[in-house]
């Protein structure tokens, strides 16, 4: 089977927002964006797996939550999903925002312009690439080693790929949250409707997961 590229849980708000400008080592998403209403409803699942007491809710969530890993034998990511520093790395002593246990445990490409060697925390490591959304899918693929690719954002690495109409299916959860400047997503997700099929299945925590295939 041919090994898919998959967003898989991307949380925006109400007004197709994912991300605050401004980013920084104290805001890891950016002026005006608050991540916990964004990822309230994950959050509050039985398989949340920061969860460090017992309890959680099962269901629609739930699955999702469950289903992130699911077949993932790499992840890409924008360099801003890693960290806020900007142009050549100042300091290579910067790991990512995970500590020494990042939740990847997979083969991680990092886009950018200004590579640096690679590295390896726990069970994850990070390659730093600077190749077109073409290239770099190829290398994690194969680094996949027959497992799905999940593109992990943020909004602007997943609007590259769907540019270049690389992605194959998407799940996005949209929070009942307006935040009105940022950066967005979409105006609306009937922009990527001549490409994909779309089912939008309510969740009784107030998030809309919308779910995208290639047609």
């Amino acid at each position: 089977m041919a090994q898919l590229l998959r967003v898989q849980n991307f949380n925006v708000s109400s007004d197709g927002i994912g991300a605050g400008e401004d980013q920084s080592l104290e805001r890891p998403f950016g002026h005006g964006v608050d991540p916990a209403r964004l990822f309230a409803w994950a959050g509050a699942t039985a398989s949340w797996p920061m969860r460090t007491d017992p309890g959680g809710s099962r269901g629609l969530d739930d699955y999702f939550t469950r289903d992130y890993a699911r077949n993932i034998g790499a992840e890409i990511m924008g360099r801003n999903k890693f960290g806020p520093q900007r142009g050549p790395w100042r300091d290579e002593e910067w790991r990512g925002w995970w500590g020494d246990e990042p939740p990847f445990h997979t083969p991680v490409f990092v886009m950018t312009h200004h590579t640096r060697p690679s590295f390896t925390l726990s069970d994850t490591t990070f390659h730093f690439v600077s190749g077109d959304p073409a290239t770099v899918l190829e290398q994690a693929r194969e680094a996949a080693r027959g497992k799905d690719v999940r593109l992990g954002g943020g909004v602007s690495t997943i609007r590259q790929f769907l540019d270049a109409d690389l992605v194959d299916t998407m799940h996005v959860a949209v929070s009942p949250v307006e935040l009105g400047s940022g950066l967005r997503l979409w105006e609306s997700p009937d922009e990527l409707l001549d490409r994909f099929h779309l089912d939008v299945v309510p969740s009784p925590s107030g998030v809309t997961h919308h779910l995208f295939w290639r047609k």
